[in-house]
């Protein structure tokens, strides 16, 4: 079974005056992951799509996706896939790949349809694509690796980048996870915005009682939205991301836009944000 969501783009004047309700409309992706369903949402914040295929009692088939206009997702689009599950094969262009928890696999333009084998919990992040890419099945010793923050701020962590100009080439997808230092739970602080590209967040391995703050807005109209384990969020290009969280957490990031130099950001001081 597959549905899609669609979610419009908005300005900040728009979101100025946007209550709880109009925010979570807009920006949040819940419920992405649901036993025997692919859950997509369709963005037009650089045309990202994001969503979660979760394979029981059956392998799931991923094709046609109406909103793309295409025979096949892939015709004109490349994939990052991440296993937040229990290993799990990936099937696509004529190739098996088998991902244990933590891997990420990148599928390029024109493989075709992609199932999704029993056992995994995929994340999906799609973006349009210009040039063919090959199949690349990424573990976590082959990630670009970026430590970042202190014990003493509460945002020691470590940045693995797979999906990256130092591991490999892309279009324009750019995806990679954050896992945090015990103690620490601030995320992507200090603050930044990067105009040329939109991103997005899925926070996973939160406890059951456990939330994630996450802020956006532009710095001086900052606002938040609540977010639960297997959660994802939308970041504008006009607005920072980043979060704390009431416990240990991890969070996937992917983005998409003109460029895929992950440096071109814009910081914002903490003597800034309102």
């Amino acid at each position: 079974m597959l549905t899609v969501k669609t979610l419009h783009a908005v300005s900040q004047r728009e979101t100025q005056g946007m209550d709880t309700t109009a925010l979570r409309d807009n920006f949040h992706a819940p419920g992405m992951f649901a036993d025997g369903e692919i859950r997509l949402v369709y963005t037009h914040y650089d045309r990202m799509i994001v969503g979660g295929a979760t394979p029981v009692g059956s392998d799931l088939v991923l094709d046609a996706v109406a909103e793309c206009g295409t025979a096949s997702v892939l015709d004109r689009r490349e994939m990052g896939v991440l296993n937040i599950g229990e290993t799990a094969t990936v099937s696509c262009g004529g190739e098996n790949h088998q991902l244990n928890r933590g891997d990420v696999l990148y599928l390029g333009k024109g493989q075709g349809p992609i199932t999704f084998g029993v056992g995994g919990r995929f994340y999906l992040v799609s973006t349009p694509a210009h040039h063919e890419y090959p199949a690349r099945l990424l573990k976590l010793a082959e990630a670009a690796s970026l430590s970042l923050g202190s014990q003493a701020s509460s945002n020691e962590r470590t940045i693995y980048q797979f999906i990256h100009p130092d591991v490999m080439e892309s279009c324009q997808l750019v995806m990679g996870y954050t896992m945090f230092s015990a103690g620490s739970v601030w995320n992507t602080m200090p603050a930044h915005v990067h105009d040329r590209r939109m991103e997005a967040y899925l926070y996973f391995d939160l406890a059951d009682d456990d939330r994630v703050f996450h802020f956006m807005g532009e710095p001086q109209e900052t606002r938040h939205v609540v977010m639960k384990n297997e959660e994802g969020v939308l970041s504008p290009p006009w607005s920072i991301h980043c979060g704390c969280g009431t416990g240990s957490y991890t969070f996937c990031w992917a983005m998409a836009g003109d460029n895929v130099d992950y440096k071109d950001l814009e910081m914002v001081a903490m003597s800034d944000l309102r």
